[in-house]
């Protein structure tokens, strides 16, 4: 057995230290130290006697340890409330890779039916984070302003665009795409559509109605209704559309987001209806499943891995050089064609 394997057996029983990576290499420990923290100084070859005892020994340096002498855990607070969702399993997946990416440690916080933004502060200073992604359309901005007000750098993703935002927010034009799904539908002929939303309090619910709305009201043709949904999940969306059954339905429907239309596409097969011949479906978000072929969902395309990509690159940076005058930035959707609307004539 070579010297290698055998350094590498004894480290894998003992936990390697600093120290017996600074005795191998025959340098101090504030050398092995600077080797591994970004930015410090360290000759060339003092770094490759470091790196080469640190790979003989199997070492990596602790990251909770280091955090100790550089003040910084590189934490980021992932903070979301609608987990029922399958499309945040997409969500997560992108935002913790393009996280870990940088050389950051995600901490997934879930504050499904949380009111107070104080029980989700405590926490977050509790692990010491250096930063906060709030990753939710459903969150009131008193959260990430909560978490703003204590000097902690916040990115609000899919959060609500306004023209003079107290913290980052990225995301889509949700009342735009409430005017691009109500036209959608008019351009097809329907003129009985409906919006069916998520939870009526949700800001996201909220500005997809009033586009909706705006493109509805101005068409003296077309009679529209409202109607909504408990939260954003399948359950939710077929329980509201096998209601809305029970009564004389519309013409077609704009559903907030995929899951509930995917809940209201079940609910109309289960009355023996047909999509789209006897109701059209329009969603939004554009999940995977939407694209499958037992749904063949139409649906508005929310740039989701664009928004993720942008607010990971914002909150580094903001860690690297320091807080900025926060600013809105708007991402485009569009149209994405399946199978739930009748074609365009």
């Amino acid at each position: 057995m070579d010297r290698t394997l055998k350094v590498q057996q004894k480290a894998y029983a003992v936990a390697v230290t600093l120290k017996d990576v600074a005795e191998l290499a025959g340098v101090s420990r504030s050398a092995v130290s600077r080797t591994f923290t970004k930015g410090a100084s360290v000759s060339a070859k003092t770094r490759a006697k470091v790196t080469a005892a640190a790979r003989e020994l199997g070492y990596s340096p602790n990251a909770l340890a280091s955090s100790l002498t550089t003040g910084r855990t590189k934490m980021i607070g992932l903070v979301s409330n609608n987990f029922h969702n399958p499309i945040f399993l997409n969500v997560f997946d992108l935002f913790t890779k393009s996280l870990q990416e940088r050389g950051l440690r995600p901490l997934l916080v879930n504050l499904t039916d949380e009111v107070d933004p104080e029980n989700s502060l405590r926490m977050l200073r509790a692990y010491s984070v250096d930063g906060v992604i709030v990753a939710s359309s459903t969150l009131p901005a008193s959260f990430s302003q909560a978490f703003a007000d204590v000097g902690l750098p916040v990115v609000h993703s899919f959060g609500r665009q306004t023209s003079n935002p107290r913290v980052d927010v990225l995301g889509i034009d949700n009342i735009a795409a409430g005017r691009l799904a109500a036209q959608t539908l008019i351009d097809r002929g329907y003129r009985k559509i409906a919006f069916m939303g998520g939870p009526e309090s949700a800001t996201s619910t909220q500005d997809r109605l009033k586009g909706f709305a705006q493109v509805a009201d101005a068409d003296p043709q077309v009679k529209m209704t409202v109607s909504f949904a408990t939260n954003y999940s399948f359950d939710a969306g077929r329980a509201e559309m096998a209601r809305l059954l029970q009564s004389t339905p519309a013409e077609a429907y704009f559903c907030g987001d995929d899951v509930l239309s995917i809940g209201a596409l079940s609910a109309i097969q289960s009355a023996g209806l047909q999509v789209p011949d006897d109701i059209g479906i329009i969603g939004l978000n554009d999940m995977e499943m939407a694209g499958w072929d037992n749904i063949n969902l139409t649906t508005i395309h929310n740039p989701i891995g664009q928004i993720i990509t942008s607010s990971v690159a914002l909150i580094a940076s903001v860690l690297e050089n320091g807080s900025h005058t926060p600013q809105a930035q708007q991402f485009v959707c569009h149209i994405v064609e399946r199978g739930t609307l009748r074609p365009l004539p």
